[in-house]
């Protein structure tokens, strides 16, 4: 694999210098920048032609030197450009001492340019590029480099928190849509240098740019490599969204379940970092994905590890209920009402029918009609404005509900299972792994209606065979249950107190296995543990 992939990179490299020069003009295919300030002026302008974003100002200083700003308006930060460099250079010139510092660029880099982050490059394609992604350009007369000034200055979102993720109990803060911001909450919570974090452009026309981070040690390097395989070899003309670069690099694309997280939480990030996964951030998007990702990631609440251990045990074995009963409840109504009415007590049987009599619809075309408007409503109260669409999701499932029991379409206790179901589907701390059970349960109503009981068995064991072959960067999606590994259990069906989590995953991480060093039970003895 290693091979392949050596092999595949020198060639996707040579073909985009093939590309990027025929885009040149014929005065600068050799791809690189002149001396002549004049040449260079006329090159830039002649790829950015009908740009009107782009903006070129020419400065001569004190008869000096002149040269040449070439920057994106309103990508950069102009109250900055205007009182650092621009006025300066106009109205005090160049410093003493000129020619004791070597070529006039030196100059403009070293004493001039008052910014933090400063590189030269000297082809046409970097000039480019470094335009684009919001730098500011310095070309100066007699030199065949041109300055990079990172003085970015465009409008972003404050750090709110995650409307998707909320918490009781935890940190408040989530990711925006800028890179840097979002990089830096994670940094800001893993002080350490080991936390690597590795760039790269995605996107022939988007040039968006991807983060791969991860904490060097912890980390399984045969993962790492296989994330930026499958990262650096798409090919695509722009990414708007990390989905773009998830459907790109999952194991298995046509199957309903996630094998890639996504997350708004920094401290999800972090946490998963720590855990041995690498993090995958994309520019212009607040969603992070992480990768690998097992089936007990999908369930696992980020509260989960901020409440104490036995109330969090309690909670998710509740979740875990209601997360069968959103697959499962439908199926199971119609396949005993339809196919084995015997299991149901005589009591309650007597009121489903008499709830059922007159209905012109056998019960599983009356879950289907029911879970089809249920999903309507939900997409409905999705795409309408904020503040009417809860509403007009509640008021159309009261009234539509109550409509079709009383004209006799809809039976009562057809109406009570669905909404028990939607109730349920809201448990899902991952909304990506709901949408699977959502989608799931119709297939699931189908076979209860054709085969009953055994339809539904059938439909279960076909889905636990789905779930035993996924893998997900080649780790088992059903790990650490199966295949069973004891250790790893103390973080699934229960939640170990902290300080009882010694290790991390074992089928996850890296070299550095050990978390928390053992005897640190917390006791009565002052300092001490208990006897």
């Amino acid at each position: 694999m290693m091979k392949t992939f050596r092999k595949i990179k020198p060639l996707k490299k040579a073909i985009q210098e093939l590309e990027r020069s025929s885009e040149l003009p014929p005065n600068v295919q050799d791809g690189v920048l002149h001396t002549s300030l004049t040449e260079n002026e006329q090159a830039l302008k002649q790829i950015f032609e009908n740009c009107s974003d782009i903006v070129f100002r020419t400065i001569i200083i004190n008869e000096q030197a002149k040269m040449l700003l070439v920057y994106v308006d309103g990508l950069v930060e102009m109250k900055t450009l205007d009182q650092v460099l621009i006025k300066p250079m106009m109205f005090e010139g160049m410093p003493n001492g000129l020619k004791d510092a070597g070529s006039v660029g030196k100059i403009v880099q070293d004493r001039l340019i008052a910014f933090s982050k400063v590189d030269a490059y000297s082809t046409i394609h970097e000039v480019i590029q470094g335009i684009l992604k919001a730098n500011l350009a310095v070309l100066v007369e007699g030199e065949s480099q041109a300055l990079l000034a990172d003085i970015k200055g465009f409008e972003k979102r404050s750090i709110e928190e995650p409307s998707a993720e909320l918490v009781v109990r935890g940190p408040r803060d989530g990711f925006t849509e800028t890179l840097r911001v979002n990089t830096n909450l994670v940094r800001r919570r893993i002080r350490s240098p080991r936390l690597k974090m590795e760039s790269a452009s995605i996107g022939d026309l988007s040039q968006t740019d991807v983060v791969i981070a991860y904490i060097e040690g912890i980390v399984q390097d045969p993962v790492l490599e296989e994330v930026r395989q499958r990262v650096l070899r798409i090919q695509i003309d722009g990414v708007l969204e990390s989905a773009f670069i998830e459907e790109f690099i999952e194991d298995m694309p046509f199957s309903p379940f996630p094998q890639i997280q996504n997350t708004e939480r920094p401290d999800v990030v972090c946490a998963s970092l720590l855990e041995g996964k690498v993090a995958i951030f994309v520019d212009n998007t607040p969603f992070v994905l992480i990768a690998p990702m097992t089936f007990w990631t999908g369930v696992l609440a980020a509260e989960d590890y901020y409440e104490r251990a036995l109330y969090t045990t309690f909670i998710r074995w509740i979740r875990f209920v209601l997360i069968n009963i959103s697959l499962f409840l439908p199926s199971l109504y119609v396949a005993i009402t339809t196919y084995h009415p015997q299991l149901i007590p005589t009591s309650l049987l007597i009121s489903v029918a008499a709830a059922r009599e007159g209905i012109p619809f056998p019960a599983v075309v009356e879950a289907l009609m029911m879970e089809f408007l249920f999903e309507g409503l939900r997409e409905a109260g999705v795409r309408l404005p904020k503040p009417i669409g809860s509403a007009v999701s509640i008021v159309g499932a009261l009234v539509i509900g109550q409509a079709a029991v009383e004209a006799g379409i809809i039976s009562a206790p057809m109406v009570i299972i669905v909404a028990t179901t939607g109730i349920a589907s809201f448990s899902f701390p991952r909304y990506n792994l709901g949408t699977a059970y959502r989608m799931l349960r119709f297939p699931m109503l189908f076979l209860a209606g054709m085969l009953g009981l055994y339809g539904v068995a059938c439909g279960a064991l076909a889905i636990i065979i789905h779930l035993t072959n996924i893998r997900s960067f080649g780790i088992p999606y059903l790990s650490p249950i199966a295949p069973q590994i004891p250790r790893g259990l103390k973080d699934v069906l229960i939640r170990s107190p902290r300080w009882n989590m010694t290790h991390r995953p074992k089928l996850i991480v890296g070299e550095e296995k050990e978390r928390i060093p053992e005897g640190q039970q917390p006791g009565p003895r002052k300092g001490g543990l208990n006897e």
